[in-house]
């Protein structure tokens, strides 16, 4: 199921510069060079997006990427600090587990991914990143699994059950 994107012209947003690439190609003159940039945004209480850019100069190119994570904000479910459930997320060859940690623990992930988090507002979680450590992955695999997060409230209206009641 999809996230559900927001209007985030009200919402006060940070940004992150997760990860600046260097491309260069070759031209007779000698080699020329491009800049990519992967920027996530997010207001620390379950917004966050994430976007890319190119440009030939490094802030155009982080300009660009912050225009498309804004366009891109969507929301994910929190219990507090912390995720309601473990989850697993995945995109290319990157794969992700994000599982919920007791308050204090603090964002146990590698920075890519710990850019996202932190940026979401969750600031209790364990995370596992398995298969390519592409950063650029590694956050879309992060989305994936935010967007698999239920609360308890829509497990139990989806099911039309109470799950307090079932569990014995």
């Amino acid at each position: 199921m999809a996230m559900k994107y927001v209007n985030v012209s009200e919402l006060p947003l940070e940004e992150t510069v997760v990860k600046i690439y260097r491309c260069s190609k070759v031209v007779r003159g000698g080699r020329r060079f491009s800049f990519g940039a992967l920027v996530a945004v997010g207001d620390r209480g379950g917004h966050v997006g994430m976007g890319y850019g190119k440009a030939n100069e490094v802030p155009a190119a982080v300009e660009k990427a912050m225009k498309a994570a804004r366009r891109a904000v969507v929301v994910a479910t929190l219990t507090g600090t912390t995720i309601p459930h473990e989850v697993h997320g995945r995109f290319g060859a990157s794969h992700i587990k994000l599982v919920p940690a007791s308050a204090g623990t603090g964002v146990i992930a590698c920075s890519p991914v710990r850019a996202v988090l932190e940026l979401a507002g969750i600031r209790d979680v364990l995370s596992k990143a398995t298969g390519s450590t592409n950063p650029k992955n590694l956050v879309k695999a992060t989305f994936d699994a935010l967007a698999q997060i239920r609360s308890r409230e829509s497990v139990e209206s989806r099911r039309g059950v109470s799950l307090a009641a079932a569990v014995k």
